[in-house]
């Protein structure tokens, strides 16, 4: 870690009100985000990892300023992002991007893929005419995209190609951080393997800051040297990969990791399978977040009525249990 990190999120929340009921008379409060702090380096990979619906794209967007905080900080290369006027975050917009999930639901059906990534290149002013052209062809290049892909629609290309696609829209703006949400969790197992090594060149030769998203810990162990793990909107384990994969302290990741497929068939490995749903956002429950369905023996009445805060148990490695230790 740097003495200043490019990305600094501090006690960040986010939650969302809405109307339920017959008639929309009952308020209804979404906890996605409750508190969650971390710094990203320059040219560095964190990794943020956990079940779906535990506020990983939620939290992604704020940072971005793609959904309004409730409270909390973001500040980038030293800047409030929140602080900052229209004018201003239209400026920044150029250094922080995010590519999405889904590549079909993120392209425009309408627009050409060349129109697509030069359409940044124009709102930003970056160039025009042969210029803009110029650029779009060699981004659709540096990104594998087969020659002439400029002139065809989405509907043309495969999901990695839609993917890469979306890649280069991306990176037409010269970005310095991207939040990756999920980049490969729709393609195939083969082609996760070309994006990824793809996302690592990118960093490599552009110097990017990437926040990895992923629902899979075998795949972020592949990108970033530091993982996040969250659950219910907080994070509740953090640190380098290696001591997480090797000796993971919180029972979530130990759950999770031991849901990673071996590859060698003969290999046993115990499962951790949990009991039950994630509680819900609406109404989650009080002290640790992950009590009703973990299975540490020593679990007990502190465990269901105060809340963990994370506390370092090795070098860099931090948890937010009562009982990691034990």
């Amino acid at each position: 870690m740097t003495a200043t990190p490019l990305v600094e999120v501090r006690d960040l929340v986010t939650h969302f009100t809405h109307r339920v009921g017959l008639f929309g008379t009952r308020r209804e409060v979404v906890q996605a985000v409750n508190g969650v702090s971390l710094d990203v380096a320059a040219r560095e990979t964190l990794g943020l990892v956990g079940e779906s619906g535990c506020g990983k794209t939620t939290l992604g967007r704020t940072i971005l300023r793609l959904v309004a905080r409730t409270s909390g900080e973001v500040r980038f290369d030293g800047q409030d992002v929140f602080a900052l006027d229209l004018a201003a975050l239209r400026r920044m917009r150029r250094r922080m991007q995010i590519i999405f999930q889904d590549p079909d639901g993120s392209l425009n059906p309408r627009l050409s893929i060349g129109r697509a990534v030069r359409e940044g290149i124009e709102v930003h002013r970056l160039a025009r005419g042969a210029e803009a052209d110029g650029r779009v062809e060699a981004l659709l290049a540096e990104v594998g995209l087969p020659a002439g892909s400029a002139a065809r629609y989405p509907h043309e290309f495969s999901g990695g190609q839609r993917q890469r696609a979306c890649i280069a829209r991306a990176l037409a703006v010269e970005p310095e951080f991207i939040v990756c949400d999920e980049p490969v969790s729709a393609l195939d197992v083969s082609v996760q393997a070309q994006v990824l090594n793809l996302l690592l060149d990118l960093q490599a030769r552009r110097g990017l800051s990437y926040l990895f998203i992923s629902h899979d810990l075998a795949v972020v162990r592949h990108v970033a040297p530091r993982v996040a793990v969250m659950y219910l909107g907080r994070i509740v384990e953090h640190g380098p990969s290696d001591g997480i994969y090797q000796r993971p302290l919180h029972p979530y990741t130990q759950a999770l990791l031991t849901a990673v497929p071996v590859p060698d068939p003969k290999t046993k490995r115990a499962r951790v399978v949990l009991a039950g749903d994630p509680p819900s956002p609406v109404n989650p429950p009080g002290g640790c977040p992950f009590h009703p369905r973990c299975q540490h023996p020593g679990k007990n009445e502190s465990c269901r009525t105060v809340r963990p805060e994370l506390r370092e148990l090795a070098p860099g490695h931090q948890v937010a249990c009562h009982l990691a230790d034990r």
